[in-house]
């Protein structure tokens, strides 16, 4: 009797043997700080800086690009990492009325607007440093990004409005004068789940004609991350 609960405990023990070592070596390679990972994020950046003439005067933090996008990041070493977001941001720069007004013509309203609706690509470049484990940690991204304009949009509000109404708000759609496509560079500084971001615009605003009746307007994004995970 005493031979076969040997028997019988020395088969249990192979048993775990055979299953134990092969769920311990398992790699696991999607984290935060592993080879692979993807999070969603949201963001707000305001415009940044003056325009590059007159007529073209911005209501600063009402001019601003909201955005959020789906970010994919690939570990290369311990503290080197590459990636690139994917993002829909919408740009609106809120023009200031006054008498230099120019864009897009000299009419006054009581809130007018400019807004770009765009699809962006950015690829990153990532060094992470400190004492992280399987965590974002803190880090420093390098990036450049390119986007196209899926549609643009002039609106205008006047107060009182037409007919009695209490304001007028209209909106001009597919704006011949601003360029589709647009590209330039950006930095991120972050820890964890938050981020301080940086972007500047290339490529011109205008295209054809326009870009000598108009002043480039700020190149500058400065604002904040938010990372969903």
């Amino acid at each position: 009797m005493l031979a076969g609960l040997a028997i019988q405990g020395a088969q249990a023990q192979r048993v775990l043997f055979r299953a134990d070592p092969a769920t311990d070596s398992m790699e696991v390679n999607y984290g935060p700080n592993r080879k692979f990972y993807q999070h969603v994020f949201i963001g707000y950046a305001p415009v940044v800086g003056r325009p590059a003439g007159p007529g073209a005067d911005l209501r600063y933090f009402a001019s601003a690009e909201p955005f959020a996008g789906i970010r994919y990041k690939f570990r290369l070493t311990k503290g080197l990492s590459t990636g690139f977001d994917m993002r829909y941001a919408r740009l609106a720069y809120a023009l200031e009325q006054n008498s230099r007004k120019q864009l897009p013509t000299t009419a006054l309203h009581h809130k007018e607007s400019i807004v770009l609706s765009q699809v962006q690509l950015e690829p990153f470049l990532r060094l992470g440093f400190g004492r992280r484990g399987n965590v974002i940690g803190h880090y420093v991204d390098v990036s450049g990004w390119g986007g196209w304009t899926m549609a643009t949009s002039h609106h205008t509000e006047d107060q009182p409005g037409t007919n009695g109404s209490a304001r007028t708000v209209t909106v001009e759609r597919g704006l011949d004068y601003v360029r589709r496509w647009s590209y330039g560079v950006g930095a991120r500084a972050g820890a964890g789940r938050y981020a301080l971001l940086g972007r500047y615009r290339l490529s011109d605003t205008f295209r054809g004609p326009a870009t000598a009746a108009y002043a480039e307007l700020p190149r500058w994004l400065i604002g904040l991350e938010l990372g969903l995970f």
